[in-house]
């Protein structure tokens, strides 16, 4: 075979092998490992997905290989070219103006198509670039494993494993782009910031306070009661028995009135009202949801750290804060704050 032809078929190996190694290794760092965790952990995944999340989950170790095998093709490879081009450009007898020559195109073919082409193309498709790699590379890994495994004796950072983790700041940053790319509806990314937003608020900031509580003495008949229950909407009532702060139980509006238009307004309050929940006044709003999703009937007592009565909240209180109706209130002079 011709040796020019050799010589040829020598570099396009090698900046073959520099353009896999390249573009992998750009892909594995840009790919989403939320996408990747995601397509792993569906019923029939995709060709690539499993291998490339445990190749994700130790990024040290995958980039360790990749960068080691790159560097066999650019350094290793272009000094065998080199030498080998030296020889057949002596047997040519043109080895003093092609040598040269052939050395920086050699350098300029390595950094832009072993080098910044790949890259390139591995960070703009690095899904499935990485995924469809993701074979080949977990061979590659289990083949040259004895000598990871001497380099992390070496250096023990590359064994570190790459968890999949996120924070608040994150999820709010990442609904916040999404929003803007369009990807996700303004309101749905502000819905997640207020979703973060109840773990901030307690009880005590979204409750009806005591003196504004709407309240009905439990020993009165429905009769009597009838004008205060017309002239006032309030869906929930907390009935009181006669002691200071003795909370009896709470009376739905709904149930009183229908009570009253059947003619049984002879009945005691106390007698026709449901069960309390008391729920503490520091408890957080997000707990305060959930305890309304495993019992949503009614609405919650809040008393203080002493037991005492200072308020009343139900579900609707929790929801305003999701949907962006309800505002902190300030001191006197203050404008109410989302």
């Amino acid at each position: 075979m011709n040796d020019l032809l050799l010589l040829g078929l020598a570099v396009v190996l090698m900046l073959l092998g520099s353009f896999f190694c390249s573009g992998v290794e750009a892909a594995l760092l840009t790919v989403n490992p939320v996408k990747v965790h995601e397509l792993a952990r569906r019923e029939r995944p995709p060709a690539g997905a499993r291998q490339l999340e445990q190749l994700r989950l130790r990024l040290g170790r995958t980039l360790a290989v990749l960068v080691i095998a790159n560097n066999i093709f650019n350094i290793f490879g272009s000094l065998m070219v080199g030498g080998y081009a030296a020889e057949v450009f002596a047997r040519q007898g043109v080895s003093g103006v092609a040598l040269p020559l052939f050395s920086v195109g050699l350098t300029v073919l390595v950094i832009l198509l072993g080098e910044i082409l790949p890259k390139a193309i591995g960070s703009r498709l690095a899904l499935p670039v990485a995924l469809s790699s993701a074979p080949a590379v977990g061979l590659v890994v289990r083949l040259m494993s004895p000598v990871v495994l001497l380099l992390e004796r070496l250096l023990p950072a590359i064994t570190a494993e790459n968890e999949l983790n996120t924070d608040e700041n994150e999820i709010r940053q990442l609904a916040r782009l999404g929003s803007q790319k369009g990807q996700i509806e303004a309101d749905e990314a502000a819905m997640i910031a207020k979703v973060f937003q109840l773990n901030d608020l307690t009880a005590r900031d979204l409750m009806v306070p005591r003196v504004a509580a709407p309240t009905l003495e439990g020993e009165a008949s429905l009769d009597s009661q009838r004008a205060l229950l017309l002239r006032q909407n309030a869906p929930w009532w907390v009935v009181l028995g006669e002691e200071v702060d003795e909370v009896l139980g709470v009376a739905s509006r709904e149930r009183l009135l229908a009570l009253l238009a059947q003619g049984q307004g002879e009945a005691a309050v106390a007698a026709v009202m449901d069960p309390v929940e008391f729920v503490p006044e520091m408890i957080r709003a997000d707990r305060l949801l959930t305890s309304f999703r495993r019992n949503g009937s009614g609405v919650r007592v809040v008393v203080d750290e002493f037991g005492g009565f200072v308020g009343v909240v139900g579900p609707e209180a929790v929801l305003a804060v999701l949907a962006g109706w309800w505002r902190r209130p300030l001191p006197l002079g203050g404008e109410a704050s989302p």
